[in-house]
């Protein structure tokens, strides 16, 4: 193995530090991302009995904030829960932005690697096909064998660009579906929510009504 990246040259050390950077972002998002930090589960009952209960103190609301990124969705709602239903989903939407950018940390540069790990194995080969043909020029062809030996160091590069690359792509594109599967179920949590507080709203005002007819009637009786 040490063989091998002697004979890929001085480009085999970026690659190198290319794999150990994308495996530590891989196993940091496999890590961050993990399904019970981003969606507790039974998190979104609770807190829909909580708004049922009345127990929407700023405590709980602050709790569920640093809870986990469905918390933090979850407590944007409330916080603007006596606005219009539009103007709660705009905040929604716009902590949403928010989650995401947070939930794709390192993945951009987990892209970046998987885009230039081809490219910096190319370079590695042409510098190293330079070198020999160099070498061809100043003393000839030489051996058969050695100058097939030359060709095939040359491409170690090329195939290391490859190896880093392929594991990175996939990765990249594994936690970009895992974070996208995480959003759909988060605005399914707040929609929830939003639906439970206009009902319990509805139920008040439906009370209050009757409470004032109630009233009305006896005064006027």
């Amino acid at each position: 193995m040490l063989e091998l990246v002697k004979a890929g040259g001085w480009p085999m050390i970026p690659l190198l530090l290319l794999a150990v950077v994308a495996l530590a972002i891989v196993v940091e998002r496999f890590w961050t991302l993990r399904r019970k930090e981003v969606l507790p589960p039974n998190l979104g009952e609770e807190v829909r009995s909580w708004a049922a209960r009345g127990q929407l103190d700023p405590a709980h609301i602050e709790s569920l904030r640093r809870n986990s990124p469905l918390g933090a969705l979850l407590a944007a709602a409330l916080d603007t829960r006596n606005r219009p239903r539009d103007q709660v989903r705009e905040r929604i939407e716009d902590t949403g932005r928010h989650l995401v950018h947070r939930m794709e940390k390192f993945l951009n540069s987990l892209g970046t690697i998987a885009a230039a790990g081809p490219l910096l194995g190319l370079l590695g080969t042409v510098v190293g096909m330079i070198q020999m043909f160099l070498g061809i020029l100043d003393h000839g062809v030489g051996d058969v064998n050695q100058l097939a030996g030359g060709i095939g160091k040359a491409l170690v590069c090329t195939a290391t660009g490859m190896i880093v690359a392929i594991p990175a792509l996939m990765f990249h594109r594994y936690f970009r579906g895992r974070v996208t599967g995480y959003v759909i179920e988060m605005e399914q949590q707040a929609t929830a929510l939003l639906d439970s507080l206009e009902a319990k709203a509805v139920v008040a005002a439906r009370a209050r009504t009757a409470q004032d007819n109630a009233t009305a009637t006896a005064v006027q009786g």
